[in-house]
């Protein structure tokens, strides 16, 4: 990664699974702090998560270098472990034999990282990593009332 990598702060929340939610994306690059968010009336926590990583690749504007901070393992597990490299050659059937749930945004989240270096890392939620905690705050915030 070089000296102008952005780095991605994502969360995702739910009021109830499914339920309303919010996601939140941060993201940081030369001194500058951009925040992004929004929510759907009817999801999944785990659909948050994925749509807050979509949002903020899709907020790049040139091929970057790019650091995603993430707390959900879904999400980190699946790029650091390469699930969506079977995922894709078993025509989207999982490891189990079933259909991988949120096809939709993981081909979204695949678009989004083309043409940009990512490397995906977890951070304990709600341990009070600052940039961490304030998309919480904004995700929650998103949550449609």
């Amino acid at each position: 990664m070089s000296d102008e990598t952005v780095i991605l702060y994502t969360d995702g929340a739910c009021s109830g699974n499914p339920g309303p939610g919010g996601w939140a994306a941060i993201l940081q690059w030369n001194g500058h702090v951009k925040e992004l968010s929004g929510g759907e009336r009817e999801t999944t926590n785990q659909r948050m998560e994925l749509k807050a990583v979509i949002e903020g690749l899709k907020a790049l504007k040139r091929p970057c270098d790019v650091i995603v901070h993430s707390d959900s393992a879904y999400v980190v597990n699946c790029f650091k472990q390469r699930w969506y490299v079977n995922w894709r050659k078993n025509g989207w059937i999982n490891s189990k034999g079933e259909p991988v749930q949120n096809r939709d945004l993981w081909e979204q989240l695949l678009e989004a990282i083309d043409g940009h270096r990512v490397r995906f890392e977890k951070v304990k939620g709600h341990a009070g990593v600052k940039w961490n905690e304030r998309c919480d705050e904004l995700a929650r915030s998103a949550i449609p009332r």
